[in-house]
C-alpha cells in the first residue's frame, strides 16, 4: 500500500489571488483534499478544483464545542492519510495562524510516521498591514487573540499597535458559541481603557476576501467599542497612545562599545 502523506497548506484571504502555485500542485496531485473556508464561496470554488474535496463544516455541527468538532476534523484527514492516501489541508489563510486543526494535524501524522508539513500562506495579519499602512518595525506590534487576552494579564506596551484577533467573540470561555454580544466587548472595553483615554481611536478591521471588495476599515473611539458591528473577520487594531522612551542604560554601554569597536566592519 503506497504510504499516506499529508500537507496542509492555506489558501490566502482574497478568493484566487493568494493560492500560490506550489499550493495549487498539491492540490491538484491529491488523492483528497479536506476544506475548511471562513465564507461559503471561497469554500465553494475550492471543492470544485479536485474530484474529491470534502469540506470539513459538518464537523462544526457533531461535538459540544468547537474544540471536540477541532479534534473530529483531524481524525477525519489522518484516517484518510492511514488509509494510504495523499491527503490535503486547505485553510483559510495562513494554516498555522489561529488555526489549531492543522497544527495538532501535522504533529500527530509526523509522529506516525507518515509525511508532513505545513505551507506558508498569505494571513489576515499580511493584509492588515498592507491595508492600513503600518509597518511593525516602526513601533512594534503586539498581536493577541482577543479572548485570551482578556483571561490572562498582559504587559501592554501602549507605545505599541495592540492588535486583537477574533473580536467577535471576544471574552468566549465555552468555545460554543460564535459571537458574543456587546456587553463582553463593553468589559474589554473598561479594561483597555485602563492604558488608553476613552477617546482615543481604534479600527475596526476585516480584510477583503474577493477582488471586488474593499477591506472593512472603520474608525471610532475605544469608549464605543461595544456598540459596534463585529462579526467573526473583525480585528480590533489599537494604536500607539505613548512616545518610546529610551532606555538609557542599554544605549550608554552600546556608546561605550562604539569607542572601542570598528563600526565599519
Amino acid at each position: 500500500m503506497t504510504q499516506g502523506s499529508l500537507i496542509c497548506l492555506g489558501t490566502g484571504i482574497m478568493l484566487g489571488a493568494h493560492l500560490d502555485p506550489l499550493s495549487r500542485n498539491y492540490i491538484a496531485a491529491a488523492d483528497v483534499v479536506f476544506v475548511l473556508m471562513a465564507d461559503a464561496l471561497t469554500e465553494q470554488w475550492l471543492l470544485e478544483m479536485h474530484p474529491d474535496a470534502r469540506s470539513l463544516q459538518p464537523y462544526y455541527h457533531q461535538g459540544p464545542s468547537r474544540q471536540h468538532s477541532y479534534q473530529l476534523m483531524v481524525e477525519a484527514m489522518l484516517a484518510e492519510v492511514a488509509a494510504g492516501k495523499k491527503v490535503v489541508g486547505a485553510f483559510y489563510g495562513h494554516p498555522g495562524v489561529f488555526a489549531w486543526v492543522p497544527h495538532q494535524a501535522v504533529k500527530q501524522a509526523q509522529q506516525q510516521g507518515y509525511f508532513s508539513r505545513m505551507l506558508p500562506a498569505i494571513s489576515a495579519e499580511d493584509c492588515l498591514y498592507a491595508d492600513l499602512g503600518i509597518d511593525p518595525g516602526r513601533y512594534g506590534c503586539q498581536l493577541y487573540e482577543c479572548s485570551q487576552f482578556m483571561f490572562y494579564q498582559r504587559t501592554i506596551d501602549t507605545a505599541a499597535y495592540l492588535i486583537l484577533w477574533q473580536l467577535g467573540v471576544a471574552g468566549d470561555r465555552s468555545l460554543a458559541r460564535f459571537a458574543t454580544p456587546g456587553q463582553y466587548r463593553q468589559l474589554l472595553s473598561d479594561y483597555l481603557c485602563r492604558f488608553y483615554p476613552p477617546a482615543h481611536q481604534v479600527t475596526l478591521y476585516e480584510a477583503a476576501s474577493l477582488p471586488t471588495q474593499q477591506a472593512r476599515i472603520e474608525h471610532l473611539p475605544l469608549s464605543e467599542l461595544a456598540q459596534a458591528t463585529v462579526s467573526g473577520k473583525t480585528t480590533l487594531v489599537i494604536p500607539p497612545c505613548s512616545a518610546l522612551q529610551a532606555n538609557t542604560e542599554l544605549l550608554q554601554q552600546l556608546a561605550a562599545l562604539d569607542q572601542t569597536t570598528d563600526v565599519s566592519r
